[in-house]
């Protein structure tokens, strides 16, 4: 991590490590940006575990936590629609509930989390240490009040004990699991040895133009691979949908609801103020602090004098080695990304003042702002279209789920869907035959869409179940049964995977030969060279890499690293044809270096054993808890 990342954490944002399985508790928050766009309130139940509520206020907290995460990671590749196709709604809600199923097992196995622990854990937690003291009770709540929006120690206590009660319910379950020495010994000698190869492939694709297919060959193999080419069940359904965007057309937004939109949403139009500044740090850490300072004080009048030329300064003086060798330069930054004394300092200065020495837990700092940008608010007047439009699609999304949900109860026949449909001139459309796994017709995928028509019987109808344009109801039409195709329905692709079968024994025949013929030859480059064949040498690589014209292979792997330098393996097959590999150079692993490796790599298989066992076991848990997921409630709040 650089210095700068430092300063930036060191105080803003409070993190710790409690090694759980399934999820991480954030136990941070930022503000509810999905609620003011949803209508749902804060306190509205999306889903229970045995009565314990996920409230609407839980789940955005935790989806804008997350979706911040990806932008910082990923910036403008992670959009709205990405996030939809990816179901990070679905995986957010899903941790919210295995979290809570595994709180609700460790009430079920009498598992406590005392008063005492809550306060050993909080004195040992780097979040509210320096120096490796405890801060003090008011730096504690300080810390707390930074958080945005600022946190009570009640309200941070109940996350920690909830997450002390899940690590204790998996110490309980795992805690006797353990890994070998032989085991860890294998599994580094695995993931570290490395060779370099020289490969010879021999594809099936070379001997696809030798290779013809006559009819008489087609029967005996159709029947002896029939089975690869059964269809599945097929189903066909009508379907109608009450389309948000035509009720959108219908709905009003009074000025009084737009006002109060902007009053009430105000935050979301303001841009807090923000500065530049370069500085130049020179560090106290290890050091003797008086003498840093009297060469920081030099610093600074270099820093100070006339036509001092900062940007030189710090790049010869500064140590702070992530932003040194650019003159210092911070970027813009605001309130609460600098450790306090920082953001004091550069936040009471104007554009183009050097401040005095600036002393924090890194160092002595000399600051020199270079732009200073006050709190701005875009206007009501600038912002009008979009709240209108907001409040719109708003009021269509509620409106479409009204209307659905009070449909349900008088569409309960095809025939009722088709006068539905009628009296509201809604389009009945049909979908045409589909595989559960291909799209509904002009629906796209939908796989609960498709789970329920392929689970019902003619003459249901679905109750209202939502899609990205608005609420369907769908009923079963007819289907096809499973069945094996004749030879004629797919005789194209019969004759080429059956040429594609010979050209593949013919490239095996050939680098059988080949690989004999290289075995015994002095010069091994030469003797590929007179097969009329090529060589592809590769850097080292440890297993499972890719390997040009064959991509990654366990059989290729499983060969190359049982084998001496200077080996020669026998033909390997591959999916895309045979190889013969060489290894060239051969990197083996020391006891030196399993022993120095293996009690963190211990720890990291001895993890993923009891995360498997762990997950397991709460898959099966939560077959005896009562779970429920407002599903209509969660696709208002993502708006999808």
């Amino acid at each position: 991590m650089t210095m700068l990342d430092r300063m930036r954490r060191h105080k803003g944002w409070l993190k710790w490590s409690l090694a759980l399985v399934v999820l991480t508790f954030v136990v941070f928050y930022i503000p509810d940006f999905l609620t003011t766009s949803t209508g749902a309130a804060p306190t509205e139940v999306l889903a229970s575990v045995e009565g314990e509520a996920i409230t609407v206020g839980a789940f955005t907290r935790r989806y804008n936590a997350q979706v911040n995460a990806y932008r910082n990671a990923y910036g403008g590749q992670i959009n709205d629609e990405l996030l939809k196709q990816l179901g990070i709604d679905r995986q957010i809600l899903q941790q919210l509930v295995d979290e809570e199923a595994m709180v609700a097992e460790s009430r079920k196995q009498g598992l406590t989390v005392s008063d005492i622990e809550i306060r050993e854990r909080i004195l040992a937690l780097p979040g509210f240490q320096e120096n490796g003291q405890f801060v003090g009770e008011v730096r504690y709540r300080q810390i707390l009040q930074f958080q945005n929006p600022p946190m009570t120690t009640a309200e941070f206590e109940a996350n920690l004990r909830r997450a002390l009660q899940i690590e204790k319910l998996r110490t309980a379950l795992t805690g006797w699991m353990s890994v070998s020495d032989e085991d860890v010994a294998a599994e580094y000698r695995r993931r570290n040895e490395k060779v370099k190869l020289d490969v010879v492939p021999i594809t099936a694709e070379a001997f696809r133009s030798q290779v013809s297919v006559t009819d008489a060959e087609l029967a005996p193999y159709f029947e002896k691979t029939k089975e690869t080419y059964r269809v599945g069940e097929k189903r066909r359904a009508n379907y109608a949908v009450i389309d948000v965007d035509q009720i959108r057309e219908t709905v009003a937004v009074a000025e009084a609801g737009i006002n109060s939109f902007y009053q009430q949403n105000l935050a979301q139009y303001q841009t807090p103020a923000q500065v530049r500044a370069s500085h130049i740090l020179l560090k106290t850490e290890g050091k003797d602090e008086a003498a840093v300072q009297a060469l920081a004080e030099d610093v600074l009048k270099k820093a100070k004098a006339p036509n001092a030329d900062f940007a030189a300064l710090a790049t010869q003086y500064s140590e702070d080695d992530s932003n040194s060798a650019i003159g210092g330069d911070l970027d813009y930054f605001g309130r609460g990304r600098m450790v306090p004394e920082f953001e004091q300092a550069a936040f009471s200065m104007k554009s183009g003042e050097t401040s005095d020495l600036v002393k924090t837990a890194f160092g002595f700092h000399i600051i020199k702002v270079v732009d200073s940008q006050p709190d701005t608010t875009r206007p009501l007047t600038e912002v009008r279209a979009e709240i209108e439009d907001q409040l719109k699609w708003q009021g269509a999304q509620a409106e479409a789920e009204r209307v659905a949900k009070s449909l349900e109860a008088t569409i309960k026949t095809p025939a009722d869907l088709e006068r539905m449909a009628k009296e509201r001139n809604i389009p009945l459309v049909e979908t045409g035959l589909f595989l559960e796994t291909e799209p509904v017709g002009a629906l796209g995928q939908q796989p609960d869409i498709a789970q329920r028509i392929f689970s019902s019987q003619e003459g249901e109808v679905t109750p209202a179940l939502r899609v990205a344009s608005g609420w369907v109801f769908a009923t079963l039409t007819g289907k096809q049964d499973a069945y094996v195709p004749t030879l004629d329905d797919v005789k194209a692709t019969v004759r080429e995977d059956l040429a594609q079968e010979k050209a593949a024994e013919l490239a095996k025949v050939r680098a059988t030969a080949v690989a004999a013929d290289l075995k015994g030859a002095r010069d091994f480059e030469a003797a590929v060279k007179r097969a009329g064949l090529e060589i592809t040498t590769t850097d080292l690589i440890a297993r499972g890499s890719a390997i040009p014209d064959l991509g990654i292979s366990e059989a290729v792997d499983a060969a190359a690293f049982a084998l001496p330098q200077g080996g020669i393996s026998d033909a390997v097959v591959t999916p895309s044809g045979t190889a013969i590999v060489r290894v060239v150079e051969r990197v083996d692993v020391t006891a030196g270096e399993i022993a120095a490796g293996r009690d963190e790599l211990r720890d990291e298989l001895v993890n993923q054993r009891r995360d498997r066992f762990f997950g397991a076991y709460m898959q099966k848990a939560k077959e005896t808890l009562t779970i429920n997921i407002r599903q209509d409630m969660l696709a208002r709040i993502v708006g999808s």
